[in-house]
């Protein structure tokens, strides 16, 4: 595997050279780009503005990229409140005096939280207690702290502290094994009492461990309830109490986002409505939301997940505080009433009276409730601290509106039964909130009859965004670099919510994020990016994946419980986010060829905020291939150029978190003496070429 980088070159020497470089035959090389290889940038006849949002982010809670990702708490159901209340929980092996453990509900902290594990010891011992294991383990760095925080509450008997160990359990260990492990933090909490209290310490770990583990035991006998153990790291993304894994933010950050859309997916709609995603137990105290299963987590019979919750640590508040961190604007998707077409296709009634259970029971939600919840989120994020909802945000620490502009209406719903919902849903909504941006679903297939209807329908309403779904092989990505040529220039703007080139099949455990994927999706993107006039936004899926604890491959950035990295696929989609530019310019090809011709794919903008012309420059032949960059009406040309360069020969190369930078782009510099710019892009290559030239 190789990473290239392209040189400019207007001489033989510099053709020779370049040659060697590539390790190419020297008869290859050419010292003038063919007619077919001639590009001409219409600097003179700008067309459409490019979106400010025009490249985004897709957030779902899959793949473990909220729990055990993002959302940094190491202590797995950390309030016994899961269905199986002892998930991520272990008994001590061999603790002969653990004489019982239960969870109980034996007046508990709250209503909200009513679960907590009650231990009875009989004979004093220092493995009488439990341990957690973490999310795939705890990922600890040495010298790093970490607060650890209980409630308890002491029962009968003389129990009088609680020992707080972090290890790292020995080779072969099993979550449960005592004394197999390497002691990393060790502390003791005393003052128990008989009522709940709060007790918390710093942990400093002795060294770095990415499966460590958290064991919990007592001193003396007797009995003592705990509840709400938390397990969390101080260096958090703006050193927030709540806040997020730094490490993660940061490259979602250094993509300069323009939107972010949460929180998902088919997270959104659930297995069954009971299992939809309900903003509203998301928000508040911490310790008092409730968690819910994933409806990742049984989806899959290859990657069978049964421990896989939603703590909701990572809410609807934290969301919109992520929004503001990275500069994204804050795209909610809310559910219109409909669960998973794929799983139960459970249905919201339209109206109490027309639902199949109309004498049933008096809480069976309808699709007004769903509204209720969008006009009520719109209060939340944009709404004075003297509304009910606004008050909430202020309550949470956010005086100030999070400038809400744009919602979604479903996330990936199809055929009439979305249709008769999404349509008096938007008609409530723009009732109250006439500014409100919507986005509306074509289902989840790029083609066919139900998205023709879709699209037809929507556009007669006059929806401002229709959202476009399409995971494929890369030879698709290529052959469709043209979708959008001759969509109509009026009505609705295309959302690109989801794509991701398959390697094998959509949804193959086998697929892999290759550098045949992400060159594919480049080469499809100077598509989105030649109908600026039509295309708003767009955004990869899924965004995030644990490699030990993934349902669904490819992923664009991949992490384990210490280090991260983005993929070819995330270095395609920075590169495009980072080089957007402000203006669409057109490009034409010698004699009339198609953008994609001979495996070239191009666009460009100018980017007036730098003063550049921003190239864009796919090459998916495997010969290095010298272009012409005729930069049309270009005025106050610049005389030093940059080129930003991914590539690489072999289309199987991948990242990984051993050899993060295996596929990275590269930078360099060249000069430039005339409007006529030749360049030499190498095999396999996405290039961007920033040419200082007011327009």
């Amino acid at each position: 595997m190789s990473r290239l980088h392209p040189t400019c070159f207007g001489t033989m020497a510099a053709g020779l050279a370049l040659s060697n470089l590539l390790g190419l035959a020297p008869a290859l090389a050419q010292t003038k780009a063919t007619a077919a290889n001639t590009l001409t940038v219409q600097v003179n006849k700008p067309g459409a503005p490019v979106s400010q949002k025009m490249y985004g982010l897709f957030f779902e809670d899959i793949n473990f990229a909220a729990d055990g990702g993002l959302y940094p708490e190491l202590v797995k159901n950390k309030s016994f409140e899961t269905d199986d209340h002892l998930i991520g929980w272990k008994a001590i092996r061999g603790a002969a005096g653990l004489a019982d453990y239960r969870v109980s509900s034996d007046r508990p902290i709250s209503n909200a939280n009513n679960h907590f594990l009650r231990l009875s010891v009989k004979t004093a011992g220092p493995d009488a207690g439990f341990v957690n294991e973490g999310f795939r383990g705890m990922g600890v760095k040495q010298g790093a702290e970490y607060t650890f925080s209980i409630y308890a509450r002491r029962g009968p008997g003389s129990i009088g502290a609680l020992n707080v160990t972090l290890e790292e359990p020995g080779a072969g260990a099993g979550p449960e094994a005592p004394g197999a492990g390497h002691t990393l933090a060790q502390a003791q909490l005393t003052g128990l009492t008989g009522e709940w209290k709060k007790y918390s310490v710093v942990l400093k770990p002795s060294a770095t461990s990415a499966k460590a583990r958290l064991k919990l035991t007592v001193e003396g006998t007797g009995t003592v309830d705990l509840d709400v153990a938390s397990l969390f790291p101080k260096d958090t993304w703006g050193k927030r109490e709540n806040g997020l894994r730094p490490d993660l933010v940061q490259l979602l950050k250094d993509m300069k986002p323009g939107f972010l859309r949460f929180p998902g997916g088919c997270i959104v709609e659930g297995t069954t409505l009971d299992n939809r995603y309900q903003w509203k137990e998301t928000i508040g105290d911490v310790a008092s939301r409730k968690p819910m299963i994933n409806r990742w987590n049984k989806e899959f019979k290859h990657r069978y997940t049964p421990d896989y919750y939603q703590s909701f640590g990572l809410g609807f508040f934290e969301y919109f505080q992520l929004s503001e961190d990275i500069g994204a604007e804050p795209l909610p998707i809310l559910n219109v009433g409909m669960a998973c077409q794929f799983n139960s296709a459970e249905l919201a009634p339209i109206s109490a009276a027309k639902g199949p259970n109309a004498a049933g029971a008096a809480d069976e939600p309808t699709l007004d409730t769903f509204i209720q919840d969008a006009l009520d989120l719109i209060e939340f994020a944009n709404g004075p601290a003297s509304s009910p909802w606004g008050a909430k945000r202020v309550a949470m620490g956010h005086p100030a509106p999070f400038n809400l502009k744009m919602i979604g209406i479903g996330n990936e719903q199809w055929g009439p039964q979305y249709l008769e919902r999404y349509e008096p849903f938007a008609k409530a909504v723009k009732a109250k909130y006439p500014q409100m941006q919507l986005v509306s679903s074509a289902g989840p297939s790029p083609d066919g009859d139900l998205f023709d209807k879709a699209t037809a329908k929507l556009r007669e309403w006059n929806a401002e965004y229709i959202d476009e779904h399409y995971y494929a092989s890369p030879e698709w990505f290529r052959q469709h670099a043209d979708r959008y040529d001759n969509y109509p220039t009026t009505g609705p703007k295309i959302f690109a919510g989801e794509y991701a080139a398959q390697t094998v099949a959509i949804g193959s455990p086998d697929n892999k994020n290759s550098w045949d994927a992400a060159i594919s999706e480049a080469a499809f993107m100077t598509g989105l990016e030649r109908n600026a006039d039509k295309v708003a936004m767009a955004s990869y899926a899924p965004m995030l994946a644990h490699v030990d604890a993934w349902q669904w491959t490819p992923n664009m950035i991949w992490f384990d419980n210490l280090r991260a990295f983005g993929t070819a696929n995330y270095y395609v989609q920075k590169m495009y986010a980072t080089n957007k530019g402000t203006t669409m310019l057109p490009v034409q090809r010698a004699a009339g060829a198609k953008n994609g011709a001979d495996n070239l794919f191009t666009s460009a903008v100018a980017d007036d905020a730098s003063g550049d012309i921003v190239v864009k420059l796919v090459n998916y032949s495997a010969e290095a291939r010298p272009v012409a960059v005729n930069l049309q009406g270009v005025k106050k040309l610049g005389k030093t150029a940059k080129a930003i360069t991914l590539a690489s020969n072999d289309l199987n190369a991948v990242n990984s978190l051993d050899q993060p930078q295996n596929l990275a782009p590269a930078e360099t510099t060249f000069k430039v003496s005339s409007p006529n710019v030749t360049y030499t892009l190498a095999p396999r290559s996405f290039t961007v070429l920033r040419i200082p030239g007011k327009r």
